[in-house]
């Protein structure tokens, strides 16, 4: 059936993005106008910005299931609510910019988050490879400028050149898998690529040949082995709050267009257990090879880049079982890294502030000197690492109870053996945060905006354990409209 191309009523679906670049477009303009001293201040009005935009993320659903622009965007529910989950990051980082004193932010700076927002949300949204690979691009394209942001550290701009390179080589390579697909089938839209692949016409070998090429882009953003490499260094050279970013919500994204692909295209065909094996075997070698580098890691920033490659395993452990469970226990578990990982940076910038750089010994005494601040870095860390009652321990066992569903049990098993080890690290900076420093030491007082910031990032993880059960509700009703 044709889809038309454009309807006035299909602007809604667009709605976060529209008013996403309208925010952007703002901030350039009055970054125009405004003295340099009171550059700052650009901080609040992107956050009001930015929770302008997570408000109005619901108007992104039409009121049923459907596609628009010529069926290369879906209007879904669960886009509303990942909209929201990226506006919502970027309302608390553009916060946490602002505290940050080795960062100098201006309107260029927001402006690229806004921009890097429209892709992520269009990545989810996409129904078509052209689009998928376009909102691919335009997030990368934002995210390695904002890695590169400070000009003044050599190690940012290193970071953003090495992020540049390995982005260019994924994403040239997903779209030689997406030429081959156009080429052959004829077709860019997932549904007219299921179809063809689900009746035979294409043979089951070409269909995974294309899926390592796709993989090879989607799998980068993601940060799966063996794609990971760049993501340690990126994360320790750009920009704490630039971190903090670029690692909840383009992981999110990717792990979300990746899921899309795999339910809509690859799960119609037949060698459709090799393929879960494929992402499960993928995704137990992230979970290990992340834990075993991060074990070795004295800087507490570069500890927190391999603790992400290994969160990223334990949501491949999700996407291996392409259910209604499997996606619903991603969703939400996607959702509470984004709080989780977010407070932890948070306590990372302000230690950092004062100490003047990210060494793990640089939180000794820090129960001295803010208790506030030691129990928000001891809340975000026992929720990554899996310890009950926080939420991040109830994403971890719906992703494990997702996957054995689906006949995963050795996965699971190495999995919660991995969760053994991670606690390794997540303890020992626990530990320093609660050691007594042998010298005096002063207090470090939490500015107003990083306060917002923690308030927010917490409650959403106490909330997301209290509430653990309506939100899935949520999710999982969202998540159906996929199957």
């Amino acid at each position: 059936m044709e889809q038309e191309i454009f309807q006035l009523s299909y602007l809604q679906a667009i709605v976060p993005e529209l008013l996403l670049l309208v925010v952007g477009l703002l901030l350039l303009g009055v970054d125009l106008v405004l003295p340099e001293a009171r550059k700052r201040e650009l901080s609040v009005w992107a956050a009001a910005g930015f929770a302008i935009v997570a408000l109005a993320s619901p108007l992104a659903y039409l009121g049923e299931p459907q596609f628009v622009f010529g069926g290369m965007i879906g209007s879904e529910p669960l886009n509303a609510i990942f909209a929201f989950i990226f506006a919502m990051a970027a309302f608390l980082v553009a916060l946490l910019s602002r505290d940050d004193e080795r960062l100098e932010p201006s309107g260029v700076y927001y402006a690229l988050i806004a921009f890097a927002v429209i892709g992520m949300d269009l990545m989810v949204a996409a129904t078509d490879f052209i689009m998928l690979y376009l909102a691919l691009e335009l997030t990368g394209l934002s995210l390695y400028l904002l890695s590169a942001y400070d000009r003044r550290s050599r190690f940012s701009v290193e970071a953003g050149m090495k992020y540049f390179f390995y982005g260019s080589v994924a994403s040239a390579v997903m779209l030689y898998g997406i030429t081959f697909i156009a080429g052959l089938t004829g077709q860019t839209l997932y549904l007219g690529v299921r179809y063809l692949f689900a009746s035979a016409v294409m043979p089951a070998w070409f269909g995974m040949g294309v899926l390592v090429l796709i993989l090879a882009g989607v799998g980068f953003k993601v940060a799966m082995v063996p794609l990971h490499t760049w993501a340690p260094d990126v994360y320790e050279g750009a920009p704490t709050p630039v971190t903090a970013f670029l690692s909840v919500t383009s992981k999110a994204a990717g792990v979300m267009a990746l899921m899309r692909l795999l339910v809509w295209i690859w799960g119609s065909l037949p060698s459709h257990a090799e393929m879960t094996s494929l992402i499960a075997a993928l995704a137990i070698v992230t979970i290990t090879l992340g834990n075993l580098f991060a074990l070795r890691q004295k800087s507490f920033k570069r500890l927190l880049a391999y603790s992400s490659i290994t969160q990223a395993g334990y949501v491949l452990v999700g996407v291996t079982a392409l259910s209604p469970m499997g996606l619903t226990a991603v969703g939400f578990y996607l959702a509470i890294y984004a709080v989780t990982n977010i407070a932890a940076f948070t306590v990372l910038v302000l230690v950092s502030n004062r100490s003047g750089s990210d060494w793990l010994r640089d939180f000794v005494g820090l129960q001295q000197r803010s208790p506030a601040l030691a129990l928000a870095l001891l809340v975000a860390l026992l929720s990554l690492g899996g310890v009950p009652p926080f939420a991040g321990f109830v994403g971890k066992i719906l992703l494990f109870a997702a996957a054995l569903k689906s006949g995963f049990v050795w996965l699971v098993g190495a999995a919660l053996a991995n969760v053994l080890i991670s606690l390794y690290y997540y303890l020992n900076a626990v530990r320093m945060a609660y050691t007594r420093a042998e010298e005096p030491v002063e207090p470090l007082s939490i500015p107003v905006a990083s306060r917002w910031v923690l308030v927010i990032a917490t409650a959403g993880i106490i909330l997301g354990t209290i509430l653990a059960y309506p939100l899935y509700h949520l999710l999982e009703r969202a998540a159906m409209v996929w199957f």
